[in-house]
């Protein structure tokens, strides 16, 4: 154990003195040269793990090499975390250049963007550090806020917010559907252009929900109107009837006054 420890530490001083980068490791056990760092290969197995100044990785298996071990290869449940983007990534293999700063992952392809709200996943994909685009294949899925986007192909550029996909491109926004040879969306805006092959689908579904609750609410009011008509004419018609029952008494006492006039002479 005392060995394996003591080696560990010269391994960490050949990267930061060769590479002008730090490098930490962990695994449960390891097999390489670390006198010297050319074409040579150190290999981390079991619970493997390597953090760079951008990049964290984790896997069951970590290889190491090339010159002043430029090249990082992980298999076997590959976790990972670019420190600088804040790009979360998972995925059955991993090849990563530490001078390119380009990351190959491959097999059932996870790509989470936290800060923009973007979830992607593919077979493989290619991301840059340095510009931060990823280029997506095969079985293309991304979701961001009320849009989901599937194709054979596709581009995402994190720092500009915008998405290109192509190959029977699709692109769901809730009920709304557009289809193309090629699909360019403007993730900020949400504004699409379509190009080849154009098809879409666009439901109206919320104006006519609101149109129709208008129509129900002055119903209602129509019917409310309606029910208070009746009565108004009710009291209307149960006043008349007083009116003239109070009248006749008046014209009885005058005829009966005229008459009791004529008699006296």
């Amino acid at each position: 154990m005392k060995k394996i420890f003591i080696t560990t530490i010269i391994f960490l001083c050949i990267f930061t003195a060769s590479f002008a980068e730090t490098i930490t490791f962990s695994a449960d056990s390891m097999t390489g040269q670390t006198g010297d760092s050319s074409n040579t290969a150190t290999v981390l197995d079991g619970h493997a793990y390597v953090k760079t100044s951008s990049m964290e990785i984790s896997a069951e298996r970590i290889e190491l090499s090339g010159d002043d071990y430029t090249n990082i290869t992980a298999e076997g449940y590959v976790i990972g975390k670019n420190l600088d983007s804040k790009m979360e990534f998972e995925c059955e293999t991993m090849e990563y250049n530490r001078e390119t700063k380009v990351a190959s992952l491959k097999g059932n392809v996870k790509l989470k963007d936290p800060e923009n709200k973007v979830d992607a996943t593919a077979q493989i994909i290619d991301y840059n550090q340095d510009t931060e685009i990823a280029v997506l294949q095969i079985q293309v899925n991304l979701t961001q806020k009320n849009n989901i986007c599937k194709g054979a192909y596709a581009v995402y550029q994190k720092k500009a917010q915008m998405l290109d996909i192509s190959g029977n491109a699709e692109v769901k926004q809730d009920k709304d559907i557009f289809r193309a040879q090629q699909i360019t969306l403007n993730l900020d805006t949400q504004n699409i252009t379509l190009a080849g092959n154009v098809k879409g689908t666009v439901n109206d579904s919320g104006k006519k929900s609101e149109e129709k609750k208008d129509s129900e609410q002055t119903q209602t009011e129509n019917q409310q109107t309606e029910s208070q008509q009746p009565e108004q004419n009710q009291t209307q018609t149960e006043t008349q009837p007083q009116t003239e029952s109070q009248a006749q008494p008046q014209t009885d006492t005058k005829t009966q006054s005229q008459n009791e006039e004529t008699k006296k002479e």
